[in-house]
């Protein structure tokens, strides 16, 4: 098949030699042969519609190179693949396209290409499975991929990405692919217990010990979960700051009391509730000094001291310290390692009025890492409606889930109201941004009321920064990076603890997010193993810190967020015999 390279296509220059009005024009070649046309963006170019045929830019539809074919036809001209941008009334973009004469081995062609990138999945796959190419053995670079099956790169990293998905296949930072060690695969935690009575929390005191202890210096980062700040966009957002602040001197100068967010922030907020299927309302939403400050202000807008508040069992140990903090009582409701909270239980817990209001983080979990599927959200945002108990609904791993689809809030299905939507750009732009946000529906008022009251207006300067970032493009490019790279830190975490571990502990199978769930035998105390744990370098969290009323005592989560190291696989080496001297 030949390839003719037939020159640069700019907005405003379509007479210029090589020109795409002259490369697409119909009687270039009434031959069979493949011809490629390449636009530079970056110096701001783009096809004018008049000149690249609009019949044929209108069968476009933004397939990326080295995709399946597109079936779209435009008379004798068919689309292979590609991607099209639009700049005003100027169209941008490469793609491939095939033009159809009178020879038809190159239709028959099309087939035999059908899924490029899925047929060298499949060869590289067929060899792992063979064992030609062993665990922790390198694959070859993407460009000799690329030259020596005369793949485009981007259809080669196509491939190599869907074998990262199956698990075949890690990438390395500055390394590149490897095939994964495949370790035996552990069993699930089920979920435990009977629903109790609510509980006074109070694991304050404990958390900050270990919190502490974690953070000396020198310790092995596998407690908080936070990212590797090699995977943050930290530099781009100093660009952010430094574009903002020469140009908006008002941010510094002007104070005020009231009207908290910033209008283009939202809008950006509002428009990326599209992805999930969803439309928040803007004046729904206030934005708030980081996502724990969003679930305080939910919390005290309804509920008090003494009230109950049902979550799932285990939970991420902020929340307790939130209801903790506030005079609260936690109800435990039993939580499955893949589905996520029992709505059966959730309903009998919430029969006869005693629960005040609900917090629930049902994507991407933490501790778990579960999703619930679709259909319990609609019956928990139907039940807790019918029932007037307001949910506050922690999202803020949604945007981090595993799936090729980004899975929908509870939100999604409330019609009512009932539900408040909290997040932040923590776990995805940076920790120390401190910048979140809560779509608090019917509750809008009175959280925007105590927001004003506690903490006043979120830093202006944040939030223009934040915007100018995400309408950049630049928070799309980073979600698509790190969810490969969590995707492949917490596979490989959960490798290395099935293979270090004794062998009756289970594993979390995290669907999103980047912590993973480790329960261990009965006799093994996690408070205990923390303590020697520290004591030689290495950072966890016990698992009686997800629990109001103490339980867990034998689990732990392992943060997954930095990019695997020999000091991390060592580390968890060692965390492993550590237990396994204890059964």
């Amino acid at each position: 098949m030949e390839k003719n390279v037939l020159g640069h296509a700019r907005c405003g220059d379509p007479d210029a030699p090589g020109a795409a009005g002259d490369a697409l024009a119909p009687g270039t070649d009434q031959t069979q042969r493949l011809a490629f046309v390449e636009n530079d963006f970056e110096s701001g170019g783009g096809f004018e519609i008049d000149r690249v045929m609009p019949e044929l830019i209108e069968s476009v539809h933004a397939a990326r190179l080295g995709l399946p074919l597109a079936a779209e036809q435009s008379q004798e001209r068919k689309i292979v693949s590609g991607t099209v941008y639009r700049f005003g009334n100027c169209y941008a973009g490469f793609f491939v396209l095939l033009y159809l004469g009178t020879d038809s081995t190159l239709t028959d062609n099309a087939s035999m290409s059908d899924y490029l990138y899925e047929n060298l999945a499949e060869e590289y796959a067929g060899l792992i499975a063979e064992r030609v190419l062993q665990p922790g053995d390198r694959l070859p670079s993407v460009r000799r991929l690329a030259s020596q099956k005369r793949l485009s790169m981007s259809t080669v990293l196509q491939a190599l990405r869907q074998l990262e998905d199956r698990g075949l296949v890690e990438a390395r930072p500055q390394a590149g692919f490897y095939v994964r060690r495949r370790a035996r695969t552990a069993a699930e935690p089920v979920a435990r217990g009977r629903l109790t009575r609510p509980t006074f929390v109070g694991v304050n005191q404990l958390l900050m010990e270990i919190l502490q202890a974690n953070e000396q210096p020198g310790m092995l980062p596998l407690g908080a979960a936070y990212p590797g700040p090699g995977l943050l966009p930290s530099l781009r957002m100093q660009r952010m700051f430094g574009k903002v602040a020469r140009g908006r001197n008002d941010l510094l100068a002007v104070g005020r009391c009231t009207h908290n967010n910033d209008p283009k922030l939202v809008r950006q907020i509002v428009r990326r509730s599209l992805d999930w299927g969803g439309l928040l309302d803007a004046e729904e939403l206030v934005i708030t000094n980081s996502c724990t400050e969003a679930i305080n202000l939910c919390l005290r807008a309804v509920a008090g001291p003494g009230d109950t508040i049902a979550l799932e069992s285990p939970t991420y140990f902020v929340l307790l310290q939130i209801i903790e903090s506030l005079g609260m009582k936690a109800l435990e409701i039993p939580t499955h390692a893949r589905t996520g909270i029992s709505v059966e239980a959730l309903e009998l817990a919430t029969r006869g009025g005693a629960v005040k209001a609900c917090l629930l983080v049902p994507n991407a979990n933490n501790p778990l890492g579960c999703v619930m599927p679709d259909e319990n959200k609609r019956r928990v945002a139907d039940l807790l409606a019918e029932r007037n108990v307001p949910l506050i609904e922690d999202d803020v791993y949604g945007d981090l889930c595993f799936m090729e689809e980004r899975p929908r809030p509870i939100k999604t299905y409330d019609s009512s109201g009932n539900v408040m939507l909290v997040s932040s750009f923590t776990k995805t732009i940076s920790p120390g941004l401190r910048v979140g946000y809560v779509a608090a529906g019917r509750h809008a008022a009175a959280v925007a009321t105590l927001k004003t009251l506690s903490s006043g207006v979120t830093g202006t300067i944040q939030q223009a920064a934040l915007n100018e970032f995400i309408e950049g493009g630049g928070f799309d490019r980073q979600l698509r990076q790190v969810r490969r790279s969590y995707a492949s830190q917490v596979n490989r975490m959960a490798d290395e603890v099935s293979e270090h571990f004794p062998a009756e502990c289970l594993l979390s199978r995290p669907q999103g997010g980047f912590v993973l769930w480790v329960e261990m035998p009965r006799q093994v105390d996690a408070l205990e193993l923390h303590r020697e744990a520290v004591a030689e370098g290495i950072a966890f969290i016990p698992g009686q810190l997800f629990s109001a009323s103490g339980r867990y005592r034998n689990c732990l989560r392992l943060n997954c967020g930095n990019p695997w190291s020999d000091a991390i696989e060592g580390g968890v080496r060692r965390l492993g015999e550590l237990v396994s001297r204890r059964v």
